[in-house]
């Protein structure tokens, strides 16, 4: 039993190509159907046409990632309905075609943030960062979301309006567009108004409301799930803790085992991203990996490096806080365990090398992932030879 090494394809558009992947040593990719509009079903013509474009190359659909859910569902208001019956469908459909992993995430409005998408490190590669005060200044004066001031502390706003002041109006419009980042797939970032009037949609759910419409939900399409034999995997928030007032529930381990023990359906299972639970300092990481098990249906393997101040950025995978190692141990143990495979990928690689002068989707150009993908891999072998002696 060993990890599926998987890399993340956007699609035909991806500037890397499904070669580029086979020739990094992927046997797997992880995809989604980003042309389809949220909420909409996906159908198996268009199902069954992607997967034709992967096999071509001599690799599998390994894992569906993601398949959105609608804000709607979320909020559990308008077409919620409407958007759970389409959600089954496409359950139904991606199982008819043979794939069961399908990861989501339940994070409001935004699927994730960083404050800078091209962090030089001192190597001359480049990194996504997450700076809290930079992310501060943007909240009060460049989204200037109603009182987002309650928010922060007094002495965050003044340290946060000190950076803000000395920001040029480039670097202005760089952090706007930088936190307004478009979901994942789409090449159209958010504009104020449209983040402003989503928020604006959220006011009275709180986490619990939140937490208790995500249990719903999966007691809706776990029975169809557990009878496909679907996992779902659900992706913890990113970064992990509350931004813009929003509320955050799959952030620690206790949100993660409060799911699992309230929803104990086989299919209902995480994506265990050690990059995002690792942005909090009070996760223990190989201790998760434990308590979470048989549910850890598919993984995403980075590292990040947190300061005292609360800010981070993508480490090279075998290094940043996360003991890589030991995280690695534990999987190969569990799939040694339960005699399954779990598919793996790397996460948010260095933009590095010649990707230095290509454009592709943050924290996704190929060589830094590559780079990851052969680390982890000569990693899982060195362990998984270890254990046989």
């Amino acid at each position: 039993m060993s990890l599926t090494q998987t890399m993340r394809w956007y699609g035909p558009t991806d500037i890397v190509s499904l070669k580029d992947l086979k020739q990094a040593g992927c046997s797997g990719v992880v995809t989604a159907l980003h042309q389809i509009p949220i909420g909409e079903t996906w159908k198996t013509k268009d199902i069954e046409e992607r997967k034709h474009l992967i096999e071509q190359e001599g690799l599998n659909w390994e894992v569906v990632e993601s398949l959105p859910v609608h804000e709607d569902i979320k909020k559990r208001n308008g077409k919620y309905i409407f958007y759970i019956n389409n959600y089954i469908e496409s359950l139904k459909n991606l199982s008819a075609s043979g794939i069961k992993i399908i990861t989501y995430n339940f994070m409001p409005v935004l699927d994730w943030m960083r404050t800078d998408l091209q962090y030089r490190l001192p190597s001359g590669a480049l990194a996504l960062r997450f700076e809290r005060l930079a992310f501060i200044a943007f909240d009060l004066f460049l989204l200037k979301r109603t009182e987002a001031e309650n928010d922060y502390s007094k002495e965050d706003i003044q340290q946060a309006e000190a950076l803000f002041l000395k920001l040029s109006e480039e670097q202005k419009d760089k952090l706007s567009a930088t936190c307004l980042q478009a979901l994942p797939g789409s090449t159209e970032n958010f504009t104020s108004e449209q983040v402003l009037a989503l928020l604006n949609e959220y006011k009275g759910i709180d986490t619990e409301t939140l937490r208790q419409n995500l249990v719903l939900f999966l007691e809706e399409i776990t029975p169809l799930a557990d009878q496909l034999d679907i996992q779902l995997a659900i992706h913890p928030d990113d970064p992990p803790y509350p931004i813009l007032g929003l509320p955050r529930i799959m952030s620690t381990e206790s949100d993660a085992l409060y799911i699992m023990n309230k929803v104990p359906a086989k299919s209902n299972g995480f994506c265990f991203c050690s990059g995002s639970f690792g942005a909090r300092p009070d996760n223990n990481l190989p201790q998760m990996i434990d308590k979470l098990g048989s549910r850890i249906y598919f993984t995403h393997l980075r590292s990040t490096q947190r300061d005292e101040s609360g800010n981070f950025h993508e480490a090279n995978h075998l290094e940043g806080d996360a003991d890589m190692y030991e995280l690695m141990k534990r999987l190969v143990t569990l799939m040694l365990k339960e005699n399954r495979d779990i598919p793996m990928r790397p996460d948010h690689g260095h933009q590095m090398l010649d990707d230095l002068n290509k454009t592709a989707y943050p924290g996704y150009s190929a060589i830094g992932r590559l780079k990851g993908l052969a680390e982890l891999r000569g990693l899982e072998l060195g362990i998984r030879k270890s254990l046989e002696q």
